[in-house]
């Protein structure tokens, strides 16, 4: 398989950043390509290269990149909170894509943080360029996520909500008993697999070594969002996407129903999966039933969007 991997110049004020970019495949195929957003934010690329399947069955090009802030691209800890927006993140998305040469032909998924920065890009931006995207676990609300997670947390042991809460009041956040906590609930939650995938693995490490976008935009608890994203909403402007949508999410999922229904509710074409045996990664968690999902959004023979089933 071709791999190329090199950095964009990204050009802000008088500064010059560089975001690092992985293309498999050949861009100039005529085969569209499908641009992936991490999640996070700051949570680097590594844990999505299970992607390259659609490579594999149906040749379509696949770019990865790391956003300004984490992986192997441009470590920025020392800037402000009004640096980083979601302006700032779009404005990136926009380069790279035009930098690649791909502006006027091409498909986006993002998974979380990366499907909320999708819709508001869709939204706003109105890409000439863009196709169809994908929106996977990812909410439409920030409060709708904080009221699925909580309904979640009360589902949990009580000694375990106990100490959760105790920590996150409290704000010690390195408590042993805490990161006990909070780790069995990724594991109902974040995924439900056993070893983790070593690429998630990967992608938790280098967010770990700097964390300053994720405690920026979103904060550093779980269960409360204190960062510049507290009040993020975009259900008011879901019916500006004009490209035929798929929403993913699981079952168990961190995005939990709630948080994704205004999706399905508010874009014009849309379908909705539900794996119900996933929940943040379904993509590792039932990659077969999940990349034939996306068959019938990317595949070379795309099915018409009123033939996708949702997944009970």
């Amino acid at each position: 398989m071709s791999v190329t991997t090199g950095t964009v110049p990204f050009v802000v004020g008088d500064e010059t950043y560089q975001t690092w970019y992985r293309v498999l495949g050949d861009l100039k195929s005529g085969v569209r390509p499908l641009v992936l957003l991490h999640g996070g934010p700051g949570i680097p690329h590594h844990y999505l290269l299970g992607h390259d399947e659609l490579y594999k069955q149906h040749n379509i090009p696949i770019v990865w990149y790391d956003q300004v802030g984490c992986g192997a691209s441009t470590h920025l800890p020392d800037k402000p909170k009004s640096f980083w927006t979601e302006e700032f993140f779009m404005d990136e998305l926009e380069n790279v894509v035009k930098h690649l040469g791909i502006a006027d032909n091409y498909d986006l998924l993002g998974h979380s943080w990366g499907g909320m920065l999708t819709a508001r890009f869709a939204a706003t931006r109105h890409p000439a360029g863009l196709k169809r995207i994908v929106i996977t676990n990812s909410p439409a609300a920030l409060r709708l996520w904080e009221e699925g997670n909580a309904v979640l947390l009360k589902q949990m042991p009580q000694h375990m909500q106990d100490v959760i809460r105790k920590n996150e009041d409290a704000g010690t956040l390195e408590d042993p008993e805490y990161k006990a906590a909070l780790h069995a609930y990724y594991l109902k939650h974040v995924c439900r697999i056993s070893p983790w995938p070593e690429p998630f693995t990967k992608s938790l490490t280098e967010i770990a070594k700097d964390p300053t976008v994720c405690h920026t935009l979103l904060g550093p608890k779980e269960f409360e969002i204190t960062g510049t994203l507290k009040n993020w909403d975009i259900t008011g402007i879901l019916g500006s996407i004009t490209q035929p949508t798929l929403v993913i999410n699981g079952h168990y999922d961190m995005a939990q129903d709630i948080c994704v229904a205004p999706f399905f509710e508010k874009i014009p074409k849309v379908k909705w999966a539900r794996l119900s045996e996933s929940s943040h990664l379904p993509c590792w968690e039932e990659p077969e039933r999940y990349y034939q999902i996306l068959k019938t959004q990317f595949g070379q023979r795309r099915l018409p969007l009123e033939s996708l089933v949702p997944s009970q």
